[in-house]
């Protein structure tokens, strides 16, 4: 069963976010689970505007291509070139180094609490 952080905050689409200001965002162990070995990122760039609920990237794995969501609307402040460069680690802590960027949030959009998200999507709270 999937892990799911009771600290973060969670989209239907599988991306998770922190209380932090600029706000980190990156996909939840479900998604990255779901997505089998990922083998690339498409993210945006820093000062380019997302919108909570529209795609702003993608995860290619050997199993798929999925868009990425923004969970929140705000502007890019930094992106995780690690992330880029070594897309495995999506699959290898998609909560601590696999973050993808974080976003200097203007508009939340609808997110879910660990203990929702995890009943939805059978994952564990830790």
């Amino acid at each position: 069963m999937s892990k799911v952080l009771a600290s973060l905050r969670y989209s239907a689409e599988h991306e998770w976010v922190d209380s932090a200001t600029p706000t980190k965002v990156g996909i939840t162990q479900v998604a990255a689970d779901a997505l089998g070995d990922v083998v690339y990122v498409d993210l945006p760039e820093v000062g380019d505007t997302v919108t909570a609920g529209e795609t702003c990237g993608e995860v290619e794995s050997t199993k798929s291509v999925s868009d990425l969501y923004a969970p929140v609307t705000g502007t890019i402040v930094e992106v995780n070139q690690d992330a880029i460069d070594n897309p495995a680690i999506l699959n290898e802590d998609p909560y601590g180094a696999g973050w993808l960027f974080t976003v200097e949030v203007s508009e939340e959009g609808p997110l879910l609490s660990a203990a929702d998200y995890a009943s939805a999507n059978g994952g564990d709270v830790a």
